[in-house]
């Protein structure tokens, strides 16, 4: 028997390795000889660095770049064994590195990540993949264009700082200082929402007020992010405003869609490419799927989704694994999910259930009553 194990993290619990290694020790108490082959996985947010090097080999980097509130902290990124940089933008930019009454997007910049694009590009690195969820930042990417060589000036030509409130001021970009290798760079954007850059549905009214902003910041920033699609507009001919998904992480994947030619993919399609998936799929008896908690969101662009469909292509059964299975997620089963199961069978609390060695034995536990339910129809 041949299976293939491709969980996500349960958040807070498990990394998606550790959930992996105690899937396959529940299969081999009831198969020993199975085939069981582990992939790692991310959605291309928070973990997406450890899975890729992980899944393909490589090394982390540190480098010590400015924070959001320029201050200098250290930053953690990926390159993988064929020199693709992995980089997280929020291990320089996230909103995780504020305190909560720091938190204001007029005044936080990407420019770290700009600093570790710059980095990787300088040790080889021409193929850059950059997960962008979970931001401090409504920059629109001008503190991470700063940092690779471009300025942004305001009417009088006076060069603007990085951060959200230098967006309305925007009058000219100056790209004469631009690293001349980024023309050499592909960059590959993991981007999971579809929301323009700016307007009702654009990146400052619909995450501005996690980031800290207050109404009036809300339609600062919203202004700003015109100004510059209109800037952007007259000088690159590019209607910025109507791209669905540049208005990710504030702004961010419109900056890089335009200055770095990036692509907005989603994180899951990019994950499973890069681990090459789809051939590890090909000839599996069943694949194993899931996350900490699958609901009917887990059907939008979430991680196990991307392998279920996947698996669905080569008519390859996919058991959904989660701590815990909304009512809702059984939709997921007209979705390519042949069966969804919790690894809970008792009553708990949360912080029981979140107990790693617990939660270790209660995936174990699940997969060998699943799987010895599997040999009982003497089909494997």
């Amino acid at each position: 028997m041949k299976v293939v194990v491709a969980i996500d993290s349960f958040k807070g619990c498990m990394t998606s390795n550790e959930v992996n290694d105690a899937v396959e020790l529940g299969i081999k108490e009831v198969y020993e000889k199975s085939t069981i082959i582990k992939v790692p996985l991310a959605d291309g947010g928070e973990g997406t660095v450890d899975t890729l090097i992980s899944g393909g080999g490589g090394t982390l980097v540190t480098k010590t770049v400015n924070g959001p509130l320029m201050r200098p902290i250290e930053a953690k990124y990926g390159i993988l064994s064929e020199g693709t940089a992995v980089i997280e933008m929020a291990s320089a930019a996230g909103l995780t590195l504020l305190k909560g009454s720091e938190r204001n997007p007029l005044k936080t910049t990407t420019y770290g990540v700009g600093e570790l694009i710059k980095d990787a590009v300088k040790r080889g690195s021409r193929d850059i993949i950059i997960g962008i969820g979970g931001s401090a930042t409504n920059d629109a990417g001008i503190g991470m264009l700063n940092a690779l060589g471009y300025k942004f000036l305001d009417s009088n030509h006076k060069e603007l700082d990085g951060t959200g409130q230098s967006l309305s001021k925007i009058a000219y970009i100056d790209d004469t200082k631009r690293m001349k290798e980024l023309n050499k760079c592909r960059f590959r954007i993991a981007c999971d929402v579809e929301n323009p850059f700016c307007g009702p549905d654009g990146a400052a009214y619909i995450y501005g007020h996690q980031k800290g902003a207050d109404s009036m910041m809300i339609k600062e920033l919203d202004f700003g992010l015109k100004n510059l699609a209109s800037v952007i507009k007259n000088k690159m001919g590019i209607e910025l405003i109507k791209i669905p998904g540049t208005g990710a992480a504030g702004g961010l994947g419109g900056g890089l869609l335009v200055f770095l030619n990036g692509e907005l993919l989603p994180g899951i399609q990019i994950i499973v490419d890069q681990i090459q998936l789809e051939e590890k799929i090909k000839g599996a008896d069943f694949v194993l799927t899931g996350e900490g908690k699958m609901d009917v969101q887990s059907s939008m662009g979430k991680a196990p989704m991307g392998v279920a469909k996947l698996a669905k292509k080569y008519n390859v059964p996919v058991i959904g694994i989660a701590g815990s299975v909304s009512e809702d997620a059984y939709r997921l089963n007209n979705q390519g999910l042949t069966a969804i199961f919790s690894i809970i069978n008792e009553p708990m609390t949360l912080t029981e259930a979140m107990d790693k060695c617990q939660a270790t034995k209660m995936v174990k536990e699940a997969v060998t009553q699943l799987f010895k339910l599997i040999k009982s129809s003497k089909r494997f």
